[in-house]
């Protein structure tokens, strides 16, 4: 199924970058206030998570969700919060109907009383598909700024 469609089957990017602006602010919210649950209910159940911090990716919603656990859980130990900063938002239509979406992410580290610091600054692209009337994400791609692309 197409991401969002106007008239005559045309794609309807202002809608689409509507509906991704909430979607990446529900998303992250959900991570950084640690309902993993959520956040990884966000994702197909055979999603692929790429990201040049590890050799292999995460592949399938259960990998996920338990890599997001094991983050979530190190971070309330250390007594910090993490925000991610969604930023420069570009939409498009992949070839086969899929919805990509390229971002800049900011994480903001906050330690329990302490300033707050830019922790990684990264580039994501995320290829959604529409399941049960919403979008989820089959792969995700993060590359942090301070590590080799490859």
């Amino acid at each position: 199924m197409t991401a969002v469609e106007g008239s005559a089957g045309h794609i309807d990017t202002t809608a689409l970058y509507v509906e991704l602006q909430q979607f990446y602010g529900r998303h992250m919210r959900a991570m950084d206030e640690g309902r993993v649950a959520d956040w990884t209910g966000d994702f197909t159940e055979d999603a692929v998570f790429r990201t040049n911090a590890r050799p292999d990716p995460q592949t399938g919603r259960a990998a996920i969700a338990d890599g997001a656990a094991v983050a979530a859980r190190k971070l309330v130990e250390q007594g910090v919060l993490r925000r991610h900063c969604v930023s420069a938002l570009e939409v498009g239509a992949g070839p086969d109907g899929t919805v990509v979406a390229r971002t800049y992410a900011q994480l903001i580290r906050t330690p329990r009383d302490g300033a707050s610091v830019l922790e990684l600054f990264c580039t994501c692209e995320d290829v959604f598909v529409r399941e049960e009337g919403r979008l989820r994400i089959r792969h995700r791609q993060v590359y942090r700024d301070d590590l080799p692309k490859d």
